[in-house]
This record gives C-alpha cells, structure tokens and sequence, in this order.
C-alpha cells in the first residue's frame, strides 16, 4: 500500500503543473477581437469570441480587434492640375474583416493603410482643379474610398469612410482668390446696370413712339407735364413752349394782318 505521505506531494506536484496549463492554455477572446491561431508555425484558424484553449509550446495566437479605427492622414501638400498649391488632410475609418490577411498578408496592417491613404490622397487631388477641391468634396471622397477599399482587400482591411476635412490655402492665393470674388462682383455690377440702362432707353423708345404715332399726344403730354410742375413749390420755371401750341395763335393774327 503506497504511503499517503509520499503521495501528497506528488498530487499537489501535478494539480499545480495542470493548473498552470491550464492557466497558459485558455484564453478569454472578446466579442470585438478575434484569435489568429498558428501551430508550429502554420495558419491553423481564427478562434473567438469566448473562452478558446491553445496548446502551450505548439501552439500560438495573436489578437486583433475588429473594431473601426479611426486615423487621422497627415496634412499632405498637393498640387492641383492648374497648379495651385494646398496643404490637405483627412480622416479614414477602417477596420479589420479578415483577420487572417490581417496578419499574414501585411506586417503592419494600420501603418500600410495610413501610408497607402497619404499617397492616394495626393494622387486623386492632383487630378482635379482647385475648384473641384471645393465645391465637389463629396464625389473625391467617394473616390479616393473606393481605390483604398480595392487595394487594402487584399489585406483584409475595409475601407468604409474618407473624409476631406482641410483644404489650407496659401496666403497669396487667398488674396487672389478675394481679388478674383471682387472682380467678378463688379462685373456683375455692371451688367445689371447695363441691363437697367438698356430697359430704361427701350421704355422711353417705346412711349416715344407711342406719343408720336397718337395727334396731340405730345401736346397732352406737355399740358400734364405743366400740371404736375405747378403743383410743386417753384419758384420760377423757364419752360418752352411748343410751336403746335401757338401756331393757331399765329395764324389769326396773320390773318388779321392781311385783312387791313
């Protein structure tokens, strides 16, 4: 019969080492993270989320997590295709959705993203003009979204968001761009004035005519003309008077001439 004093040692001996296996072995994979899993040195699978066991020695695992990274892209100077110069920075949302190319396909996945974003950045602005830059943010955001999704696949990398947030001008293009606002301010200035002139002349044409082609409409217009001077406080008003006017006038005392 084996002495209980020997064996008490050796089951504490052997509790202990299962204990540590144990606590070496499982492994607590969170609802946002994944497990990439490699045995003796090869891919075996992508474990989690929840309580995992991997193999001390013979087995290891990498964490990664799968939530939405959002990077900041560093200003980038960018010259534009009318060779304007500009200083541009953006913010990138992305996250893992294969773990497996994650780790494998790319040493560093988020410092091969954000370099990836900083080239394609200054690649899409340098095809479009300064004025693109601004008033069609949305559409170069869409596309520079698009050629990074493509290209970090690979990686098992989703590009889901790109956003443009600054386009800092130099301060000798800013003071062009105001001389150019003005300009454009006062060309517009003067053709609605130009405009107005052309409607003014056009109406005075038209009642011109109007008066002409009626008899007596100049004489008319003549009587109303004194009529609203005299109801303003005048003092003296030199006003000519029309030869249709008095020409009946001179005609009796022509007449009256004749007669004797």
């Amino acid at each position: 019969m084996p002495d209980l004093h020997l064996l008490s040692p050796i089951l504490l001996a052997l509790l202990v080492v299962v204990g540590l296996f144990l606590a070496t072995s499982l492994k607590i994979i969170y609802e946002y993270q994944r497990a990439v899993v490699f045995q003796l040195g090869r891919f075996l699978k992508v474990k989690g989320p929840g309580l995992i066991f991997v193999v001390p020695i013979f087995q290891r695992m990498a964490r990664l997590d799968l939530r939405t990274v959002v990077h900041e892209v560093p200003s980038q100077d960018v010259i534009s295709r009318d060779n304007v110069s500009v200083k541009v920075d953006a913010v990138l949302y992305f996250r893992i959705v294969d773990p497996e190319k994650a780790f494998i396909q790319v040493e560093d996945y988020f410092s091969a993203t954000s370099k990836l974003a900083q080239t394609t950045l200054r690649a899409v602005l340098g095809k479009h003009d300064l004025d693109e830059m601004l008033s069609e943010r949305g559409k170069i955001n869409a596309d520079i979204q698009a050629i990074l999704d493509a290209q970090t696949e690979a990686w098992g990398i989703k590009v889901s968001v790109v956003e443009i947030r600054n386009i800092e001008l130099t301060e000798d293009m800013v003071r062009a761009i105001a001389k150019q606002a003005e300009a454009e301010r006062d060309r517009r200035a003067k053709v609605i004035h130009a405009d107005a002139e052309f409607q003014a002349a056009q109406t005075l044409v038209n009642a011109a005519a109007i008066l002409a082609s009626a008899p007596g409409g100049m004489q008319l217009r003549y009587l109303q003309t004194l009529s609203e001077i005299g109801t303003e406080k005048n003092s003296t008003v030199i006003f000519p008077m029309p030869i249709d006017l008095i020409k009946p006038i001179l005609q009796i005392i022509e007449k009256g001439e004749q007669t004797h």
